[in-house]
């Protein structure tokens, strides 16, 4: 089985949480993700494919949250089955400097993020860190 990590990247602006979406090239919206290296912890991985992908390095992760969703692909006329574990972190950045393996880039409301994400389990990964994130505050 592959191992990805990735990061529910969020923003606090105008008493509102921000999160960061990307358009993949075939079309998809989805949070920023990536292998993790056999070197890597499932964090470190996350935090990497973060910076590789968005340029954002600044990030505080959310104690506690941590998520994985399962499922496989076709790659090379064979079925593998892939987990990704997904973090939550803050960030104070704005800017995002996109690698090549994205298309577009948007922050976003939690609506209007549930409305954009393209995928089931993406979409229940932040609905998890949208309640995550109201429990803390309460």
């Amino acid at each position: 089985m592959e191992t990805s990590a990735g990061v529910v990247l969020y923003r606090y602006e105008n008493l509102d949480n921000l999160f960061l979406l990307l358009k993949y090239p075939s079309g998809h919206w989805d949070f920023a993700k990536g292998h993790r290296e056999m070197w890597e912890t499932n964090k470190q991985a996350a935090v990497r494919e973060l910076a590789e992908e968005t340029g954002i390095k600044d990030i505080i992760f959310v104690k506690g949250f941590k998520k994985r969703i399962y499922y496989s692909y076709l790659s090379a006329g064979r079925m593998t089955k892939k987990q990704v574990i997904f973090f939550l972190g803050r960030t104070l950045e704005e800017d995002v400097r996109l690698s090549d393996e994205h298309l577009e880039y948007v922050w976003l409301n939690y609506e209007e993020s549930l409305e954009r994400v393209t995928f089931d389990n993406a979409k229940r990964i932040l609905v998890s860190a949208h309640r995550f994130l109201n429990f803390m505050t309460k």
